[in-house]
């Protein structure tokens, strides 16, 4: 999500609305499915070879390397960084290497204050080694005030592009008013199966014609989660989800949403999905669920979702991340670590949107779901003995 959404928070904050300070009492019931191992925060300001750390907005794992991959959606940058866990603590990431993105035309993109002919600025958000590890795909939620929809994007770790994917015209803003997507809404999460062939994308908010966005009494519409062959870029299949209502009111004036912030594989055919809400005033809140790919009608071809015309897709609780025990910030990277004690774990990364009254936080949690059978955990390369 970028800083311009998100340019009231620190106002708000520094008028007296920062976060909680001492995190909830664990709550079991609400958090069925994971263990907290540990919680690391990076001090406001941190910087690796130069570069300021911050909008971590995607993280992925190479279990070959044994390094995380991050992206920061205020700058079109990666990192890389080594995090280390076991069955009770998480130590602080040690960052390795850093790079610039560079544009399919070979040139860096253009920063928000200049804009350049034929480039956009991209809000980068997710991110997925592809099979090899060579390269890796992200998105972006798009630059719309200077025409360009959402992106999704390959490149090497040396920054250079490999090509641009082209995406269904629906996804691009819309020509005609409350139709298409909603800006700084768009493709916030990215998962891709373990074979590496199909991309899911998803939309963190519902589309214009689709209906409202949620509110404190009701979830709002369905936001789209669609299957993409990653080879030739055509749609396979698109899903309905349906988030929750945003979980708290407004303390103080200023945004109460929630939306989805990152999707995760869970074998050839589930997702986890990670809902994010802000409420001013009232702070971040964080929420796993798991669906099942098949289960939801196919709304690939509707061009507005009706209750009449289609069937979401169920999903079932993992946890509310306030109930392990912690106070969540903006969450919106998740990722499969290491296995520890037989079991899966889940690595999430927050996005400070370089606001001193927020935190990048990584926070390492034993995975103790459905099907969690301690098979090896991984997004694309690796045999996932936990689903069928």
């Amino acid at each position: 999500m970028s800083l311009a959404r998100w340019a009231c928070i620190a106002l708000l904050a520094l008028a007296g609305c920062a976060l909680p300070l001492a995190p909830p009492a664990p709550a079991p019931l609400l958090a069925p499915h994971l263990r907290l191992i540990g919680v690391a925060e990076l001090a406001h300001g941190s910087e690796y070879a130069g570069a300021r750390i911050g909008g971590l907005s995607g993280i992925d794992y190479d279990a070959h390397s044994g390094e995380y991959l991050l992206i920061s959606d205020a700058s079109a940058r990666i990192y890389r960084a080594r995090l280390h866990y076991d069955a009770q603590r998480l130590d602080m990431p040690q960052f390795t290497a850093t790079q610039d993105l560079l544009h399919t035309s070979g040139q860096p993109f253009a920063p928000w204050w200049r804009r350049q002919a034929g480039m956009d600025r991209p809000d980068a958000e997710g991110l997925r080694w592809l099979p090899g590890k060579t390269s890796f795909l992200w998105s972006s939620e798009g630059d719309f005030s200077r025409g360009f929809g959402p992106q999704l994007r390959e490149s090497r770790l040396d920054g250079r592009p490999v090509r641009d994917i082209a995406l269904p015209a629906s996804f691009s803003p819309g020509t005609q008013p409350r139709r298409g997507p909603r800006g700084n809404g768009t493709l916030e999460g990215l998962a891709l199966t373990p074979d590496g062939r199909t991309a899911w994308l998803a939309m963190e908010l519902p589309w214009h014609q689709d209906g409202p966005q949620a509110t404190p009494d009701s979830g709002g519409a369905p936001v789209r989660i669609t299957a993409m062959d990653i080879a030739s870029g055509q749609p396979l299949r698109q899903i309905a989800y349906q988030g929750d209502a945003v979980p708290q009111r407004r303390r103080l004036p200023g945004p109460q949403i929630n939306g989805v912030s990152e999707i995760l594989a869970h074998g050839p055919h589930h997702l986890l999905v990670l809902e994010r809400s802000y409420s001013a005033g009232a702070g971040f809140g964080a929420r796993l669920y798991r669906i099942d790919t098949r289960a939801g009608s196919d709304t690939l071809t509707l061009d507005a979702l009706t209750p009449a015309n289609h069937r979401p897709v169920p999903k079932t609780l993992v946890a509310d991340l306030a109930a392990l025990g912690l106070t969540p910030d903006n969450i919106e990277g998740m990722t499969w670590g290491p296995p520890v004690q037989g079991r899966c774990v889940l690595v999430f990364v927050s996005d400070d949107n370089f606001n001193p009254a927020q935190v990048t936080q990584f926070i390492a949690a034993q995975y103790l779901g459905p099907d969690g059978d301690g098979g090896q955990c991984g997004t694309t390369g690796a045999s996932v003995a936990f689903d069928s």
